[in-house]
């Protein structure tokens, strides 16, 4: 968590939020793939590096918890978040294997004041995560619920 506290008018289009950083390790792929993902790229790394992923690979929907959860440490735990109404894209680009260390930005492309719920304000923000390359391994981008401070009671 950054420490700073987040409702919709600390929002900057422009601004890019740190998400910190984490490493992917292959016990965590393949517990999530045997409850989730069960493909064997996503089990075995024999069958991983056979695949055109080229190793033990995190299923693309881990790949996206592991986001949320970066997402969650950088500044939703620590906001008036209302929740989302949904996502706009999910991509990814590159797979993610197994030592990886994904670091995650956020970065706000618009907001805007809810017109039906006063109080209330929609922050549109394209993340990015990379690994430790440099490479973008996923991209999403969502629109975000939250409350104004005044809303919140503070």
């Amino acid at each position: 968590m950054t420490g700073r506290f987040y409702a919709f008018e600390d929002f900057e289009e422009g601004a890019a939020l740190d998400l910190g950083s984490k490493v992917v390790t292959a016990e965590e792929i393949i517990d999530f793939a045997s409850q989730f993902d069960m493909q064997p790229m996503h089990l075995d790394e024999a069958a991983g590096r056979a695949s055109i992923l080229g190793g033990l690979s995190a299923s693309g929907w881990h790949s996206c918890c592991m986001f949320m959860r970066l997402m969650c440490d950088g500044f939703l735990l620590n906001s008036t978040s209302q929740g989302a109404p949904g996502v706009d894209y999910a991509r990814w680009k590159r797979p993610v294997i197994a030592g990886d260390t994904l670091t995650g930005t956020s970065t706000v492309t618009a907001k805007k004041a809810s017109s039906s719920r006063p109080g209330l304000g929609f922050v549109t923000c394209r993340h990015e995560v990379r690994n430790q390359r440099g490479e973008v391994v996923m991209e999403l981008q969502n629109t975000g619920m939250f409350l104004t401070r005044e809303a919140a009671g503070l």
